[in-house]
């Protein structure tokens, strides 16, 4: 790196500090041509401002869920967030992967601890809208038929996620999605019986949608997920797992979007 370009990044380091109230305001002053007084100060109470409200707009479009349930203390903890964790990247759409367990770690959140599965549930979900979108056409199946399932790797659409949570995650999510009154009651049901979810993300064009699936689908879409064999998979999901549901309804979802056959033969 040139002197210049390391000049530069000490600059916006120190601009950051200073932002963030982790370095004084006069320390920028070397850095300034012919400042003049309450200049930076002025300047960085600005910067400071500005950057509060994107944080907040930014995080409450990747954490809709989450600002809902937070309500007015959205604010806080964005801004909370954006100290802790600023943007390394200009695309602010992929800022935030560390909020889930900021949140968790959060000693004013603990009244709320489904609120870190909550947020980890949107994270998934905004991932997927930001997916490829995949091929437009439904896989060939004929390897199905013609290959054991120790030769077979079934590949998912890009986006296609899964958060096994202790927390009705699914209801939540879904009940933020309606505006209807009695949109909480599955929520509450779920919350009386101690219930958690297996939620299942997935792209259906350009929306995303999340299922509760049950735990031998969860168990093998998880091992989709991690590229196992078909037969690694099946061996995941268990006895009570009926593969024919699970095709028809992938295809149907277009959650399958290749069958691939593996060159070599993984052993079970």
């Amino acid at each position: 790196m040139s002197p210049e370009m390391q000049r530069e990044a000490q600059r916006q380091q120190l601009l950051l500090r200073a932002l963030w109230r982790d370095a004084p305001n006069d320390a920028l002053h070397a850095w300034l041509c012919e400042p003049r007084e309450g200049t930076v100060a002025r300047g960085l109470a600005a910067y400071r401002a500005n950057a509060g409200a994107i944080a907040e707009r930014a995080l409450a479009s990747a954490f809709p869920t989450v600002a809902a349930l937070v309500g007015d203390g959205f604010a806080g903890l964005a801004r909370a967030f954006w100290q802790k964790h600023p943007p390394t990247r200009g695309d602010l759409g992929e800022w935030g992967i560390e909020l889930p367990a900021f949140i968790a770690a959060s000693g004013s959140l603990a009244s709320e601890p489904y609120l870190a599965d909550s947020a980890r549930l949107d994270w998934l979900v905004h991932q997927a809208s930001r997916a490829a979108d995949g091929p437009a056409d439904g896989p060939a199946l004929d390897a199905l038929g013609q290959s054991p399932p120790e030769g077979l790797r079934l590949a998912l659409r890009p986006g296609c996620a899964l958060l096994s949570s202790q927390w009705p995650v699914a209801a939540i999510w879904h009940a933020h999605q309606r505006q209807d009154d009695d949109r909480f009651s599955a929520v509450r049901a779920a919350f009386a019986t101690g219930v958690g979810e297996h939620a299942w993300v997935r792209r259906n064009g350009f929306a995303v949608e999340v299922d509760s699936i049950d735990c031998s689908s969860a168990r093998f879409n998880a091992a989709l997920l991690s590229r196992a064999c078909l037969a690694a998979a099946l061996d995941a999901a268990g006895d009570r797992f009926a593969f024919d549901r699970w095709l028809v309804q992938a295809l149907r979802q277009r959650c399958l979007v290749d069958v691939q056959t593996l060159t070599t033969v993984t052993p079970r």
